[in-house]
């Protein structure tokens, strides 16, 4: 992280003008007024309306071939993980996305964590105002509303960073002390270093420069995975060329927890974006259970397995970044409901430590 002056004064222009391009600020009225309703551009969204989605329906898990996201992606004290009982997808990316030429194509958040790191966001965390997680999910089973809560330990109500709210411009419907898992999906289909980059709804941008006839099948073998360009070559299947990246934040109004850039990819820094579980899995959201299962995948996942402390001005900061995106991102501008955590029946056997991976943050 950097020093809180030069972040303060960073965060102060950047979130007072409303759009901040790179690490700079933007510097008139008009470029605030374009991250408010988003750029106009003359050429074509050829990204929108990508997602496939004939015979792409959620269905019984009973039935579920694919691999499920997001489950318990703790390691043991041994360095083991607690294996799903699926058979994992063999092509499982074990390299940073970018190295295997996927670029971010979304980014959004979910209220609370899907996955669970037991000891850094699970059911004994806090829910901000509310007590413990645990408590929380069994006042919702009493009223027939239930999503488990899973949250970090950060959360402290004698400490104002994490009582005082924050007085949010772009973002919506956010909370300090809270705990959002953020996702960014990447593909290599996606329309990496153009205007059209970054879609909503993601999948839009994940299946952006997918042949549509190609597309439609993805989803329909037995295992879900439909080798791509090449049937003769694995490194062509889902697993290899789409893949999200997952962090999770309990969020602070305190701006030496500033950071710049959360719109394009997951902190590597420090000890940020370090202690990372691999596994493939499917699509997530508070639509699928252990009951009813996605077809979208396999897809690689990349989880952080510590709980950040991260400010509400790097929350807003990037919601400002999604407003400046061609491609309309407002149904993103605020948390999605979580899905409750895969059960090990529909979670892969293939989780393993990347830790020596991202170490360098990518230098080796």
């Amino acid at each position: 992280m950097r020093s809180a002056s030069a972040i303060v004064s960073k965060a102060a222009v950047a979130l007072g003008l409303g759009v901040a391009l790179g690490l700079g600020a933007a510097s008139s009225v008009e470029a605030a007024a374009s991250a408010e309703h988003g750029l106009a551009f003359s050429g074509d969204n050829f990204c929108a309306g990508a997602k496939p989605t004939r015979g792409w329906d959620d269905y019984d898990c009973v039935n579920a071939a694919i691999e499920q996201a997001g489950g318990d992606i703790t390691m043991n004290a041994d360095g083991s993980f607690t294996q799903g009982l699926v058979a994992g997808n063999p092509n499982l990316i074990t390299t940073q996305y970018y190295k295997a030429g996927l670029c971010p194509v979304n980014v959004h958040w979910h209220l609370g964590a899907e996955h669970q790191s037991v000891g850094q966001y699970d059911a004994a965390g806090v829910v901000a105002d509310r007590g413990p997680a645990s408590v929380v999910a069994r006042k919702l089973l009493a009223s027939s509303s239930a999503t488990p809560a899973l949250r970090c330990y950060h959360y402290d109500a004698t400490d104002s960073r994490f009582t005082t709210e924050y007085d949010w411009k772009h973002c919506k419907g956010m909370k300090v002390g809270e705990t959002y898992e953020v996702h960014w999906p990447h593909s290599a289909f996606g329309a990496c270093g153009t205007v059209n980059q970054y879609q909503t709804p993601f999948y839009d941008g994940v299946f952006c420069n997918m042949d549509a006839a190609t597309a439609t099948s993805v989803g329909s073998s037995a295992r879900g995975d439909v080798q791509i360009a090449d049937p003769s070559s694995a490194a062509n299947s889902t697993a290899r060329q789409i893949g999200v990246q997952s962090q999770v934040f309990t969020v602070v109004n305190d701006e030496t927890h500033y950071y710049p850039d959360l719109m394009r990819g997951m902190i590597v820094d420090g000890a940020f974006g370090t202690q990372i579980t691999g596994y493939t899995g499917s699509t997530s959201g508070m639509t699928r259970s252990n009951k009813l299962c996605s077809k979208y995948g396999p897809i690689t996942w990349h989880v952080d397995r510590v709980c950040h402390v991260i400010s509400a001005s790097t929350f807003d900061k990037m919601c400002a970044d999604m407003k400046a995106q061609r491609d309309d991102m407002s149904n993103d501008l605020r948390a999605h409901r979580e899905r409750e955590v895969v059960s090990a029946a529909n979670t892969a056997d293939n989780k393993r430590d990347l830790y020596s991976v991202y170490q360098f943050a990518g230098a080796q």
